[in-house]
C-alpha cells in the first residue's frame, strides 16, 4: 500500500497524486495545465517506442512515457484519470469529450456486429436516443428490460447479449438497480461462457458519483461518468469518463484515438483542481438541503408523489441503505430530488415557469450537480427523446440556503395553485 493509500478518499481527493510518473510536479501545490496539442521527439526511435507502448497501463512510478500527440495522451488528462480510477476503485480510466462520448467509447469498442445491449427502461434521454435511433443502424440489438426483474431477465439473456447496461440511481425517477443481484445473474452465465465473450454489467454512475456509491466493489464491470455534472461541479466543463478493467485500456483507448472524442487539458484540468477536491464538502452540503427539502415537499397538498432516497417513503430504501454509503460509512441519498404535482391543484409547466420568472435561488436549466439549484421538467427536456407527456419535475440541488429554496418552491406553488385548490388546503 503506498503512502497515499493509507488515506481516506476525502483527503486524497483535495491532495491529489503524492507523486506521477506523468508529470513531476512535487514542487507544485497545484498540478500544473499542459497545453500541447503535440509533443517534441529526441529521436525517431523515442517517437516508435511511443507508439508501441500506447494502450499501456501508466503507473505513478517509474519512467514517465512517451508523449506524442494530444488525441492520444497528454499528462494533465492523464493524471485527472488516475484520480477517477482511484475514486472508483478501478483499475484504468480513459475520459472522453462529454458523458455521451464515453457511454459511445465503451459500448462501441465492446460491441461487434450483431451483438446485443439490454437497457434498463429508462436512461438519460439522450443515451434512450443513442440506443433507439442509431444503435439498429450500427446493427446492434436493444431489449429493453427491468434490469431489477431477474427472473424476467434471465429468460431473455441469449448468446448475443453482451452488455446489461443501467443508470442507478436512475435519470430522472431516482430508481435504484440492485448490482448485487445483477452480479450474480452474470456469474451465472458467464460460467458457461468464453472469458472473451462474457456478459458484463455497464452503470452510469452520474448521480451518486464515487463518493457515494462504488458500482465495481457491488458487482459492477464498468462504470461511466458525465463529468459535467457533481465531478466537474461547476458548470464550466463538459466531459466524461469510463473506470474499467485494465484488459479493456487498450481497445478503449485505440476507439478514443479513432473516435476523437478527447477531453480537453483545460477541462481535465479544472475538473482535476477545482471539482474532485470539493466533491465530498458539496455533496454533503447539498444532501443536507436535500433531505429538507423533500421532506417539506412530501407535506405539501399540491404534490402528489415525492421520490428521494432519504424519504422513509422511499419505495427502496433498504436498497439504498447499502448501496449508497459514502467514503465515510454514512448513508449518502444524494441532491437530486424528483417530484409529481398534482395537476388538479398545480400544472407542472406553469410552476416551473413561475420558477423562471420569480425564484432567485432556483434557476430553471437542464443538467445537474451544479452549485446552483437546477430545476426541470424531464418528459419535454431532458428526456422528450421518449416522446412521452408527463408533469413530473426534476431537482438538481445546489449550494444554497434551504430555507431560501423552500421559499422559492413554496411562493411559486403558492402562486400557480388552480382557484379550487386555493379554497381548500393552503401550501404549507
Amino acid at each position: 500500500m503506498s503512502k497515499k493509500q493509507q488515506y481516506k478518499l476525502t483527503t486524497r481527493l483535495v491532495h491529489g497524486p503524492e507523486h506521477s510518473a506523468k508529470w513531476d510536479f512535487s514542487h507544485h501545490v497545484v498540478p500544473p495545465l499542459s497545453s500541447s496539442t503535440t509533443y517534441r521527439l529526441d529521436s525517431a526511435k523515442r517517437g516508435a517506442r511511443g507508439f508501441q507502448e500506447f494502450g499501456q497501463l501508466v503507473e505513478d512510478t517509474g519512467e514517465a512515457p512517451v508523449y506524442i500527440y494530444d488525441r492520444l495522451d497528454e499528462p494533465t488528462r492523464s493524471i485527472l484519470e488516475g484520480e477517477l480510477a482511484d475514486m472508483e476503485q478501478g483499475e484504468a480510466c480513459v475520459s472522453f469529450a462529454s458523458g455521451m462520448a464515453a457511454i459511445s467509447g465503451i459500448l462501441g469498442s465492446i460491441l461487434q456486429k450483431g451483438d446485443e445491449v439490454i437497457a434498463h427502461p429508462v436512461l438519460y434521454g439522450c443515451t434512450h436516443s443513442l440506443f433507439t435511433h442509431w444503435y439498429p443502424r450500427q446493427g446492434f440489438g436493444v431489449q429493453r428490460i427491468d434490469l431489477n426483474d431477474i427472473a424476467k431477465l434471465k429468460k431473455q439473456v441469449n448468446d448475443k447479449t453482451r452488455v446489461l447496461y443501467c443508470e442507478s440511481p436512475v435519470n430522472p425517477t431516482l430508481e435504484l438497480v440492485d448490482l448485487g443481484a445483477l452480479r450474480k445473474l452474470a456469474d451465472a452465465i458467464n460460467a458457461q461462457r468464453k472469458p472473451a465473450r462474457k456478459l458484463l454489467i455497464v452503470i452510469d454512475n452520474t448521480f451518486a458519483t464515487p463518493f457515494a456509491q462504488r458500482p465495481l466493489a457491488l458487482g459492477a464491470d464498468v462504470v461511466v461518468h458525465s463529468l459535467t455534472k457533481n465531478l466537474g461541479g461547476f458548470g464550466t466543463e463538459v466531459g466524461g469518463a469510463v473506470i474499467c478493467p485494465k484488459s479493456m485500456l487498450a481497445s478503449l483507448l485505440l476507439y478514443r484515438k479513432d473516435f476523437g472524442a478527447i477531453l480537453s487539458a483545460k477541462s481535465a484540468w479544472a475538473i482535476l483542481v477545482y471539482g474532485l477536491p470539493t466533491l465530498a464538502v458539496r455533496l454533503k452540503r447539498q444532501q443536507y438541503t436535500a433531505r429538507k427539502v423533500a421532506a417539506w415537499l412530501e407535506k405539501q397538498p399540491a404534490v402528489a408523489r415525492v421520490v428521494y432516497p432519504g424519504l422513509a417513503s422511499y419505495p427502496q430504501r433498504k436498497l439504498a441503505e447499502r448501496q449508497l454509503v459514502d467514503v465515510d460509512g454514512d448513508f449518502a441519498p444524494g441532491n437530486m430530488i424528483y417530484f409529481e404535482l398534482d395537476p388538479k391543484r398545480v400544472e407542472a409547466e406553469r410552476f416551473v415557469d413561475e420558477i423562471a420568472s420569480s425564484a432567485y435561488s432556483i434557476t430553471l436549466a437542464v443538467s445537474l450537480g451544479h452549485t446552483k439549484t437546477l430545476i426541470e421538467l424531464p418528459a419535454s427536456m431532458t428526456h422528450s427523446s421518449y416522446g412521452k407527456a408527463g408533469g413530473a419535475v426534476r431537482l438538481s440541488i445546489g449550494l444554497e440556503s434551504p430555507s431560501d429554496i423552500l421559499a422559492d418552491l413554496k411562493n411559486a406553488l403558492a402562486a400557480t395553485q388552480t382557484p379550487a385548490s386555493r379554497n381548500g388546503r393552503a401550501v404549507r
